[in-house]
Parts: structure tokens; C-alpha cells; sequence
């Protein structure tokens, strides 16, 4: 039976492209990949490839983008990047705390997305 592997790509659509790069480079501190196609922006993230992309919908609402689902980014210390991403003004939606794949917390971009790091560990 023809089955799904699992996830290899993580899109979300954004209303203002050159915000969402600057955010997520400037701010998050993500690199934006070598090559992106046209209205998007693609991030060199490992495992799974994270891109923002000019919407192909109308977004409507965009106070609470994404509701429902759970991006979560590895990252290499929590609680640093949520003592940064609060001193830039970032919506902090909950603190550092510990959970299941370590340490972990919740930002709100500026579109309206919540995105969950979480401290990857190190072999």
C-alpha cells in the first residue's frame, strides 16, 4: 500500500515576504538558503527544510495563523534564545519550561504563527 514517509518540508504563508525574512534571519537567526524560488523565502534548516512564502490564499485573519498546528525547531539553548527573542519584543506565548524533548517554549511571530524551540541534545 502506497504510505506517507513523514514530513521533508515546512512551509507557512506570509503577507509581507521581506518582514518575514528579516524576522527570521535577523531576529530567530535562521540562514536563508543559496537559491529560493519566486515569492519565497527557503531557510537552511536541517533536518527538515523551513520556508515563508507569498500567501496562495487569502489569509483572512491573521491574528492566529497556523491554530491547530505544531511547528517545533530544535534549537541549542532555550532558554537563551527566549531571553533574546524577549529583549527584541518578540510575543512570548509561554516561558522556558522542561517537557518530553527537554527544554522548550513558545513564540508568536509577527504573522500570527506559533512556533515551539525546543533544546536539541547534543551526542
Amino acid at each position: 500500500m502506497p504510505h506517507l514517509i513523514g514530513p521533508d518540508f515546512i512551509g507557512i504563508q506570509v503577507v509581507d515576504i521581506e518582514a518575514a525574512r528579516a524576522f527570521y534571519t535577523d531576529v530567530v537567526g535562521l540562514k536563508a538558503a543559496a537559491q529560493s524560488p519566486p515569492g519565497a523565502v527557503v531557510f537552511d534548516t536541517k533536518p527538515i527544510p523551513f520556508a515563508v512564502r507569498t500567501p496562495v490564499i487569502d489569509l483572512g485573519d491573521a491574528e492566529d495563523l497556523g491554530r491547530g498546528i505544531a511547528i517545533w525547531f530544535g534549537c541549542d539553548d532555550a532558554d537563551a534564545l527566549h531571553d533574546h527573542l524577549a529583549q527584541r519584543g518578540t510575543t512570548i506565548v509561554f516561558p522556558p519550561k522542561d517537557g518530553p524533548f527537554g527544554r522548550y517554549f513558545a513564540f508568536r511571530d509577527p504573522f500570527g504563527y506559533t512556533i515551539t524551540p525546543h533544546t536539541v541534545a547534543r551526542p
